[in-house]
């Protein structure tokens, strides 16, 4: 191995100022992608801070790669077209239809506009970006705060309840959540011997769940009620 060969080639890429403006422009797609992952890690989604991270640097990388390795101007965006191809692979990914709902919109959205804020990082279009990056954090964080100010958004919470008998809860709770015009969903029964567990899923706002709860809990009928967390729909 010609060591020294590699080594003029090493000094001559770093005398071109490539190297450098490649490490910026990566460095700048890593804290932008990182700083949309935090958000999307602090709020326990699939695609968190190193999913978004990953996906942005790559991004940056390959549309850097694609004007650097091109034969010709015509080329230079060859490889950086196949982002969009990719990214909407990984986003299908993240969709997933459980419990009769369909979850991860929002994600998937997400990891597209992160892929392209990695391209213009490695295309040096810098304080687009920026711009970007702060404009879909402001997104994330106001219209998801106003989401539930407004109780706009639709939660699927999960409920578990015992009783004497599933005919006496499924009867009592169906009597409950006929008030609010809702159904029980993914229904499942277990008998201990002791008393009966019902578990149950329940669609509607945060407010109409707190409604619900406290109905619930105040039944004679169900001996204890336990509100298992919600799963939100985005």
């Amino acid at each position: 191995m010609n060591w020294r060969h590699i080594s003029d080639l090493l000094r001559g890429e770093m005398a071109s100022g490539i190297v450098s403006s490649t490490v910026a422009r990566l460095t700048l797609a890593a804290v932008l992608g990182g700083a949309i992952g935090l958000e999307r890690e602090l709020k326990h989604r699939s695609a968190g801070l190193r999913t978004n991270l990953f996906i942005c640097v790559g991004a940056a990388l390959f549309t850097v790669l694609s004007r650097g390795i091109a034969a010709e101007p015509s080329d230079y965006t060859r490889i950086a077209a196949q982002i969009i191809p990719g990214i909407g692979f990984i986003g299908a990914g993240s969709i997933l239809h459980t419990r009769g709902l369909t979850t991860g919109l929002t994600t998937a959205s997400t990891l597209f506009v992160v892929a392209s804020v990695g391209m213009a990082a490695g295309g040096g279009l810098y304080v687009t970006a920026m711009f970007a990056t702060a404009g879909v954090l402001l997104a994330l964080y106001a219209l998801g705060h106003l989401e539930q100010t407004f109780n706009l958004k639709v939660l699927l919470f999960s409920y578990e309840v015992t009783g004497s008998s599933a005919e006496e809860i499924t009867r009592e709770i169906n009597r409950i959540t006929e008030r609010a015009h809702r159904m029980m969903k993914n229904v499942l029964v277990g008998d201990t011997g002791v008393h009966t567990r019902l578990q149950f899923d329940v669609e509607g706002s945060r407010r109409e769940q707190d409604h619900l709860l406290l109905e619930l809990k105040s039944s004679p009928v169900l001996q204890s009620v336990i509100s298992l967390g919600p799963v939100e729909l985005e």
